[in-house]
């Protein structure tokens, strides 16, 4: 869905659209927000509840403030979250059981809060941000249905209506202790929470689920007139002002509490912020992510984390609790029309608003509505759908990492379930890419040839010294994790062949583990004669390696000789070729211009046609570098190669270039402009100092007018040249297929 779209929907643009985001956002985040808050501040006992409703609201008004203001992602809406809940009152119920006064365990959430941000911003400034969104999936999985069932845990006891501290366990053992007026309302604000959003889409159903669960409270007073008693009534948020004071006075003994703090508590905190900046940076990259998706854009991970992080501070400065980028708020908030960063700091602002108009009717919402919202958000936080990786083979060992994190997040904490959760599925990914071969081929070296043209003689050597050569092309990842599979695949060809070629164009890592494989087999050939030889390097690995730099600084490619290395895969099997035909063929007359009548191209034509041919042919010499014909040009010459090599390339973008074949005595350049006097296609280069014979079209064509008979032979001796290429073409394809 794109964000104009929703905006042509809605009928609104610009700041109205903002406006509008910016309201039904805040009824989305300010009933979860002071829901959080109490379940953070309820452990600490008697009248917190109230002070964790006013943390939410302040939590909700300061984020949207400060981190919206500073991110640079449009439509998202800070405001506090379910996993920063999850953990902060996981913390507050272990530091409430292990007696700390209420105060301390206070300046210990909120130091917590502001460490965290901290942490953010450390993490932005880093530039860490950009690889938090690289976490697995079946990680954030698990963690979110982790984070959903520790709020449904937490907040069952709230909706059964027990005494605060009766654990969730013997809650459920003892429905005598469960209050049914809590139940009642819980039911009704679920039924609504589940209900609503079939037939009202236009409030948040939060809001409505909320009021209907306070009109219910109400009315159940009448049966029980303790319901309607504000002063340490159990069942509701109670006065958001503890000591009577205004919203500044309680922002004002919050700093004041921060100032006590001691720096002894420094190991207490330490870990417990780095879980929390953790988990909040996830949360609000993930919701990023969608957002990019929505509406075709792309975040700033590093900035959102700075903005983020002083956030956080602010919020914990002022009493607030943490919170991160909310998928519901956001999500609402692009649906309403949003278009800018201005929504989410309206919504902080009509948070604010709310809570001054709302304070005394805050006071009176019940605890059990306030934990029936978390208990459907926490059920919508589980991965159901996950289920289904369990049914399919392929997928069996992502849910165990799903499972994983689950139990690792309810038996130790959040943070060591999402750490537990990346090991497992970095092992299982290392298993994955261990089980992918690594060798793509092998072809022997009577299967494939250079492109050089060379005489019959010498592909009859090359043919039958074909054995001594082997075309290894390897794939994958090279790492550890494939280093014996790599041993198996090269370790056969040591003593059986005198050139090993490694093709690595489809390498796509590779490691010392690896490297030192190669150099093993490097030195067992040198001691039996062989060369290990790379060719098709990559110039840079997705992971930014300069392979080939990489291979000269570990010694594998050194000038001893020993291991060469060559740009393209023709290169090598021309420089073996080359090895193989001096040993076994040593040049004799190599320097020794050819006559027509010796050069093996036109041995097969009528002596007749010799001698016509003679007569329009002028013989020409080109020097080493020099360029015979050009790609582009008109020039429609046919070249009888008497002495000398040429290459023939085909020019492609930039510098690069395709060898197309190298030529020597006794070949045909030039054939295709010849016959059909376009431009030229490719460059044809004088390796070394050409003679040659030179025919022109122009000279051809007069020929044809006298000699009909003579041209036709040459056009057929020309085709039956091309036609032996085309056959040499078509085998090299079908290796390269096989």
């Amino acid at each position: 869905m794109n964000v104009d779209l929703g905006s042509a929907q809605t009928g609104r643009s610009g700041w109205i659209g903002d406006a509008w985001g910016g309201l039904a956002a805040m009824l989305v985040a300010l009933p979860s927000a002071i829901a959080f808050g109490v379940t953070i501040f309820s452990p600490l006992g008697g009248s917190y509840a109230a002070h964790g409703a006013l943390a939410g609201i302040l939590g909700a008004t300061v984020l949207g403030l400060i981190a919206t203001s500073f991110g640079g992602t449009n439509r998202l809406i800070t405001a506090p979250c379910a996993p920063a809940a999850a953990l902060m009152a996981a913390l507050a119920i272990d530091f409430a059981g292990r007696g700390s006064p209420p105060e301390e365990i206070m300046l210990r959430l909120m130091l917590i809060g502001l460490f965290a941000g901290a942490i953010q911003i450390g993490i932005g400034l880093s530039g860490i941000g950009r690889l938090i969104r690289y976490l697995p999936y079946p990680v954030v999985v698990g963690y979110l249905s982790a984070v959903g069932i520790t709020i449904i845990g937490s907040q069952l006891p709230r909706v059964l209506g027990v005494e605060r501290g009766v654990p969730l366990s013997q809650a459920l053992l003892h429905p005598l202790t469960w209050h049914w007026q809590s139940l009642i309302v819980a039911a009704l604000v679920i039924g609504a929470m589940l209900g609503l959003p079939k037939i009202i889409r236009a409030i948040p159903p939060a809001i409505i689920a909320l009021a209907a669960g306070g009109l219910a409270y109400a009315a159940l007073g009448f049966v029980d007139a303790r319901l309607w008693q504000l002063e340490n009534n159990p069942y509701i948020v109670g006065p958001l002002a503890q000591t009577g004071g205004s919203l500044l006075d309680t922002v004002t003994q919050n700093l004041r509490l921060l100032g006590a703090w001691d720096p002894a508590l420094l190991a207490a905190i330490g870990l417990p912020a780095v879980s929390l900046a953790a988990l909040l940076s996830i949360d609000t990259l993930k919701t990023c992510v969608v957002l990019d998706a929505m509406t075709c854009s792309e975040h700033d991970p590093n900035r959102e984390m700075l903005a983020q992080g002083m956030g956080n501070i602010g919020s914990a400065l002022l009493g607030g609790i943490p919170g991160a980028g909310t998928m519901g708020a956001s999500l609402v908030n692009v649906s309403s029309g949003a278009q800018t960063r201005l929504s989410g700091v309206i919504e902080g602002l009509l948070a604010l608003l709310a809570f001054l108009a709302l304070a005394e009717a805050v006071a009176w919402l019940p605890i059990s509505a306030l934990g029936a919202i978390l208990l459907v958000i926490g059920y919508r936080m589980i991965d159901w759908q996950s289920l289904e990786f369990f049914r399919v083979a392929s997928t069996r060992l992502d849910f165990m990492v799903v499972v994983t994190v689950i139990g690792v997040a309810l038996t130790v904490n959040l943070i060591a379930a999402s750490a537990a959760g990346i090991l497992l599925a970095i092992m299982l990914y290392l298993r994955e890419q261990a089980r992918v071969k690594v060798l793509h081929a092998k072809v022997e070296g009577e299967a494939i040839f250079s492109r050089v043209v060379r005489p019959e003689q010498e592909l009859a050597i090359l043919l039958k010294s074909g054995k001594q050569t082997v075309v290894v092309e390897l794939q994958g990842s090279l790492f550890f994790g494939t280093a014996n599979q790599l041993y198996k695949a090269l370790e056969p060809e040591v003593g059986a062949r005198s050139y090993v070629i490694l093709s690595l164009q489809r390498v796509q890592s590779l490691d010392l583990s690896a490297t030192h494989v190669l150099e093993q087999i490097k030195d067992r050939l040198d001691a039996v004669g062989g060369k290990m030889i790379f060719t098709e390097i990559p110039r840079n690995l997705p992971s930014g390696l300069k392979m080939k730099r990489y291979l000269r600084e570990v010694g594998l490619v050194r000038d001893t000789g020993k291991a060469l290395a060559f740009r393209q895969l023709d290169d090598a099997l021309e420089w073996v070729e080359g090895q193989i035909l001096a040993s076994e063929c040593p040049a004799d007359d190599e320097g020794r211009p050819l006559e027509l009548a010796d050069i093996e191209a036109v041995h097969a034509w009528a002596p007749g046609t010799l001698q016509d041919l003679a007569s329009i042919i002028e013989p020409r010499t080109y020097p080493a570098g020099k360029k015979v014909l050009k790609a582009g040009s008109r020039e429609d010459e046919l070249l009888f190669i008497r002495a000398g090599t040429v290459r023939v390339a085909l020019p492609l973008q930039k510098k690069d270039e395709w060898h197309i074949g190298t030529f020597g005595r006794g070949a045909l350049v030039g054939e295709m402009g010849f016959l059909d006097s376009r431009r030229r296609s490719a460059d044809v280069l004088a390796v070394t100092e050409v003679h040659c014979f030179v025919l022109s079209r122009q000279r051809f064509d007069a020929l044809a007018t006298e000699n009909s008979q003579a041209a036709a032979q040459i056009f057929a001796g020309i085709a039956v040249v091309l036609a032996q290429r085309i056959r040499l073409l078509n085998k090299e394809l079908r290796t390269l297929r096989s």
